[in-house]
């Protein structure tokens, strides 16, 4: 056998071990194979993630551009909620890891629950937000008269229903801070599958099933999320992953709720600044017309599906670092983040190379009208433009995350969103007059800045003192 068929075999054999979760040791032993064996099913689980984006945009965008353009602004302010929800689960992926790698399983169990517990009480109160305000929550981000008749019921349902986007989020980062991250590849599939299925029945009609138009695509993802969050409370109290939780547990512990608390702040912190400057963005291109708003809202969504799996070898190296860290390790902590970077660099180049080709040919799968067409595949090119500066970004700010600094990210999304990209983005956009190329600019250069301050800050390595 070649020993082109020899590697070729092992890197599938990596493959099915990777997908089967059965390699859960990621502090001792090669760490190329860490990484490996980290990234394919949070890869896989982040692109499940994105599909969720990608096939309610499908379906959705043959409701015309109202709909659309509902779709994108609604999920500008659901951004804020997965600002709450990640922002959290940067916290309890970097407790559970550390605890982990420090051998305290029940330590790791306990703050299971106490995410938990947290998670479903931030949700109410949102609930009760989305569910009385979705009229005047669309009216804040800009939406005309008609788009907020037309749209309300999306809002209000995704909103009132964001338990399950919040628990989805937690409960998942409990189980790639044990390591166990084909489980919530695994979870995501399930709801996946659902939404699939369930997304033309509730947004065309089916049987008995009416046809309740944008408002049924978001009925359809909260049914999916909900039964995937259903799945993921049984594989923790009967016992399926590395962490177990029974009934006796559910208790409030005010220690290691501080703690959670303590560590997601600078967490929810940084992805409040980041998901705020989208809404506003949003919002400014909220004046340029629906059609506009759509190309930009297609593109997105299209750019999540990529920029998903980036944020999967992102969290690889999130894991590995505070596992490493708490089995005290810290240079091999070290040495897993800028491996993880550079295999996300050569994944990411690729990706900005096909959308830099192919942008047009992309937007035409969701859209037919010239003005949606012409500004999602400009907005695809100058996004993806900056693309190998976004893996290292996005790789270099979940290692401080994963290791409980989630301070330093606060402070560098704070600077590159706030203090560079909206200023730069109105002034681009509005008052020298670049129109929707302003807003795309500003996106690329922020993210750039974001790599570079990164870098130069994990270079200095006070992370690896940080006690969670």
């Amino acid at each position: 056998m070649t020993q082109k068929k020899l590697t070729l075999t092992r890197i599938f054999s990596y493959f099915k071990i990777a997908l089967t979760g059965k390699e859960q040791e990621f502090t001792s032993g090669s760490i190329r194979r860490a990484v490996f064996m980290l990234s394919v099913p949070m890869v896989l689980e982040m692109m499940m993630e994105s599909i969720f984006f990608l096939v309610d945009a499908y379906y959705v965008s043959s409701l015309g551009a109202n709909a659309i353009a509902t779709v994108g602004l609604t999920e500008s302010v659901l951004t804020l909620v997965y600002a709450i929800a990640i922002g959290l689960s940067m916290g309890v992926t970097a407790i559970v890891a550390r605890r982990v790698g420090e051998k305290d399983i029940s330590g790791a169990s306990q703050t299971a629950i106490q995410s938990i517990l947290l998670g479903i009480v931030i949700a109410i109160i949102i609930s009760a937000i989305g569910i009385i305000f979705p009229k005047e929550i669309l009216g804040l981000v800009g939406a005309e008269p008609d788009l907020i008749a037309d749209g309300y019921g999306y809002t209000q349902v995704l909103l009132g229903g964001n338990v399950t986007i919040m628990l989805l989020f937690l409960i998942n980062a409990v189980f790639r801070g044990a390591g166990d991250a084909s489980v919530a590849m695994r979870v995501l599939i399930f709801s996946n599958i659902l939404n699939i299925i369930l997304d033309p029945i509730f947004i065309f009609g089916f049987g008995p099933v009416p046809a309740f138009g944008v408002q049924g695509a978001a009925i359809a993802t909260t049914i999916g999320r909900g039964s995937a969050v259903i799945f993921q409370l049984l594989i923790l109290f009967y016992g399926w992953s590395k962490i177990k939780v029974a009934f006796k547990d559910i208790v409030f512990r005010a220690e290691i709720m501080g703690n959670l608390i303590k560590v997601s702040i600078g967490g929810i912190g940084q992805f409040i600044i980041g998901t705020s400057s989208w809404v506003f963005l949003m919002r400014i291109m909220a004046e340029f017309g629906s059609e506009v708003l759509a190309g930009y809202t297609i593109a997105i969504r299209v750019l999540m599906f990529t920029l998903m799996p980036s944020w999967g070898m992102s969290n690889a190296a999130a894991t590995l670092v505070g596992q490493n860290l708490g089995a005290a390790k810290p240079e091999r902590a070290e040495q897993s983040v800028w491996k993880t970077g550079k295999y996300n660099a050569y994944f990411m180049a690729i990706v900005s190379i096909f959308y830099l080709l192919f942008a047009e040919a992309i937007i035409k799968i969701f859209s037919d009208q010239a003005l949606v067409i012409e500004y999602g595949a400009l907005s695809l090119r100058v996004i993806a433009a900056g693309y190998v500066f976004y893996a290292y970004g996005m790789v270099i700010i979940q290692s401080f995350n994963g290791a409980g600094d989630t301070k330093t990210p606060t402070i560098i999304n704070f600077f590159c969103f706030w203090v560079f990209q909206l200023p730069f983005a109105y002034l681009a956009a509005l008052v020298l007059d670049w129109g929707a190329m302003g807003v795309f600019l500003a996106i690329t250069f922020a993210e750039v800045l974001i790599a570079v301050i990164g870098i130069i800050w994990f270079k200095k390595g006070k992370w690896k003192e940080v006690k969670v």
